[in-house]
This record gives C-alpha cells, structure tokens and sequence, in this order.
C-alpha cells in the first residue's frame, strides 16, 4: 500500500512539474508592444492557447529615495505614501482628492483564466484583503505633498469609482452604486448609503467606474465582464462585459454600450463632450494578440465581446459563434498595446505638463500578467487632433516610467487611475507601490 502511495505521489509531482512547464514556457511576443498601437496596429496570427501563459513580476515595492522616471521638462514626486493599495482617484472642487483603497473580494469562478489569475496574481499584490474605504487628501500650499490625510468614508465592498453630482457623492462599490450625501469641505462622512442600483458582481473584473455626464443628469458605470470569453455561459454575463447609462433620480439604468469586455476608465473628451473609455480585452491568445484599446463610446455600440476582437476578428473558442453580428461590431477607435492592462484615463485640458503633452489623453497601464516579455506598467500620452480623435499615425508617448525592473522580473508599483490636481500637476495611484506620485514642471516652468 505504501508502495502505491509513494508511486501516486511520484506521478502527481511529475505532472504538477510538467503543468508548471508548460505554463511558464517561452511564448516570447514576436512584435515590440510599441507595434500593436496606434489607429492601425500590426495585428498578426493567434496562438491557440488552452492556458495562459504567465509572467507576474515580484513586488519589491519603492525604497526611500526611489520614483518613477518622468520625462525631460517634467518631475516627479511623492504625494502620498503608506496607502493600503491606491486605485482610484477623484478631486474634489475644492482641489482635495479622494483615494480609493480598495482590492478585489474573494472570488470563485471566472473560468480557467479567473482560475490561473487567483493562483499567480498574489505576487502581484492582488491577494491581499480590501482595505474597503476611501480617504482624504489635502495639499492645501500646492507643493505636491499632501499634507494633512484622513479617513473619509468606511464601510464598503470594493469601492472604485467615485464623482460628485450637486450635493451627493456617488461611489461605485462591486456590487451596488450607491449614494452620500455630500458637502464641500468636509473630511468624513458618517451617513448611511443609499443604493441607487445593484450592479452584477462576481467573477473576474471586480472594479466598478462611475462618471458624471456634462450636465449632470446621467451617470456612466462600467461593469466587466466574469469570465474571459464567456467560457462559463452567457447567463453569468448578463448586463455585465458593458456600460451602464444611470438615472440617479429615477434608479433605473439601460445598457448604453456592450461588447467591452473589461472597461475601466472612462473620460469625456473636452472638446466633443464625447464618452472614451480604455478596455482590457482576452486573454489566452498569446503574447502579441489582441490590443488593449481606447475608444470612443457610441450609444448602442457593440464592441464584440465575447464573439469578435477588433472589429470583427472572430475568436474561434466562442461556441455557438454569432456570425449575424459581425457587421455590427464596432472597431475601436486606438490600439494600446497586447495584455498591457489600461485601467486609469484623463485627458489633459486641467493639466499643465507643457506643450507636448497639451491635447491628448493620459492612460494607465496597470501592466501585463501573462505576456513575454511583459508590457505596460507605466502611464502614456495619447496625442489628440483638433477633431476630438488620436492624432493620425500618432503612437503613446511615455509619460511615466520605471515601475519595472530592466528584467522585467520585479516591479516597484503599477500605475492605475490618473487625474489632474488643483494645480494642473498630475497625479497618479499606485496600487503596488502604496503611494500616489505627483508629476508636474518645475516650479520655474509653470
């Protein structure tokens, strides 16, 4: 008996070596991830993959004195340091910011990509539990160091998302949109939430954005979907891979946009008053396929998930196929890259970062889990032309960089939401590194 004991434990751990082979095997990207950008991105064949391959880079977190790297003409500093996971960011009209600290809730589910992901994004930072609140604060002489912090509100379930409309304050917790009363001024709120919708929860994609449109009547939340490629069935995705058009006063909602499989961001665009927004899209198809995207928003769009990439590209792992909606499928408006996670986006009217970074849109790249060699982890510029589109032939412009070791195997942080603060500085949430970074001209520039 023992025999045979030993014998299945000879055999489990020959085929536990063997699973750890293949997934960490060499699926080395063949094209730069500079090549997968841009209004027209090099686009090539898909690698059939029933696992992903991964690559998560070690936190080893900043040392004192440590920063990202910012562009000639540009610093960077701390704003805030020893934050329990920054992800989201919001400023207030009295130039005070609103920190989200918040992480995924446990989840089950989600397919074999949710799967891997729980297994190998607890090196990431990703295991840790939620700190659950949102918190204040104030730079009140504009030197880019918040000097006075306090907890502004507790008691919720994986917030994200936050924007003020009137006197209310509106966060978009995992699993409900829920409202605050609010004033201008104040540092803590201890009144009870009001829930304005339940939001689908579960699953992959955890995080909720909520913005307020030009008038204020309508909000805009973005809810991802729960599995990669709807491997786990349709029923599990209803109303979620798409954003959500709010009547706050009504509670009630419509679908204003489908097809996205993971949208996060979301900006108006200044000039057009346009919805954009960044999207996460598959997994599993290899390390150069397909892009991550920013795109306009269109009321009734369909953006293909989880049928179609791109415009019409077919995934052949979806079953049944949908082939009467392909016409249908809208092409994004700008390729931002294979797997390289875009999560935070502003654009730049409220900032001052100089002539070259004066129209256009600011993205963060939270950074890649499953690419060789790994992308994004850094924030970029997309250039804006006068008609409210990226410029033609235009390419993302590092804005902040040096979260990744020069192996790519240890990283410093992740960058996550971006906004621009009172002074037109930018400022940027880390989740990984627990800090928010300032960047900005030199005071002689300004």
């Amino acid at each position: 008996m023992r025999k045979h004991v030993i014998r299945f434990g000879l055999v489990l751990l020959v085929l536990i070596a063997g699973l750890a082979f293949y997934l960490t095997r060499p699926d080395r990207a063949q094209l730069s991830e500079n090549a997968v950008t841009g209004r027209t991105p090099r686009l090539t064949q898909v690698r059939d993959q029933w696992f992903p391959t991964v690559r998560v880079a070690d936190p080893i977190g900043w040392r004192d004195g440590q920063a990202p790297t910012a562009p000639a003409g540009l610093q960077v500093q701390p704003f805030a340091k020893g934050l329990d996971h920054p992800r989201w960011l919001y400023r207030l009209a009295n130039g005070d910011v609103l920190v989200a600290e918040s992480n995924s809730p446990p989840r089950e589910g989600g397919g074999v990509t949710g799967w891997f992901m729980r297994l190998f994004m607890k090196r990431a930072g990703a295991g840790t539990p939620s700190a659950n609140r949102i918190t204040l604060l104030r730079d009140a002489d504009g030197d880019g160091v918040a000097e006075a912090r306090s907890v502004f509100l507790t008691g919720l379930n994986s917030p994200s998302g936050m924007v003020v409309v009137g006197d209310a304050l509106y966060v978009a917790n995992t699993d409900a949109l829920v409202r605050y009363p609010f004033r201008t001024g104040q540092t803590r709120i201890t009144a009870a939430p009001e829930k304005i919708v339940d939001l689908p929860g579960g699953g992959n994609h955890w995080a909720r954005n909520v913005v307020a449109d030009p008038d204020g009547r309508s909000l805009y939340v973005s809810v991802g979907s729960a599995s990669n490629i709807a491997e786990n069935g349709l029923e599990i995705e209803k109303n979620r891979a798409a954003i959500w058009q709010v009547d706050p006063a009504k509670k009630t909602f419509r679908i204003y946009a489908t097809g996205l499989r993971n949208a996060n961001g979301m900006a108006f665009e200044p000039r057009s008053k346009d919805l954009w927004t960044v999207v996460n899209e598959r997994d599993m198809l290899g390390s150069d396929m397909p892009p991550d995207y920013l795109t306009k928003v269109e009321f009734g769009g369909n953006y293909g998930w989880p049928w179609h990439y791109w415009g019409g590209y077919i995934d052949d792992r979806v079953q049944p196929q949908r082939p009467d909606l392909r016409q249908y499928v809208a092409r994004p408006d700008y390729a931002l890259g294979a797997h390289v996670a875009p999560l935070g986006l502003a654009f730049t009217a409220d900032m001052r970062l100089g002539e070259r970074f004066g129209n256009g849109a600011v993205i963060g790249l939270h950074g890649s889990w499953n690419r060789v060699p790994p992308s994004g982890y850094k924030v970029v510029y997309v250039p804006f032309a006068a008609n409210g589109f990226p410029a033609a032939n235009a390419k993302p412009v590092d804005l902040l960089t040096g979260f990744l070791t020069t192996d790519g195997k240890q990283v410093h942080g992740r960058p996550v939401a971006v906004i621009a603060d009172r002074t037109g500085a930018l400022l940027v949430a880390d989740d990984v590194g627990n800090t928010i970074w300032w960047v900005s001209q030199p005071l002689a520039a300004r």
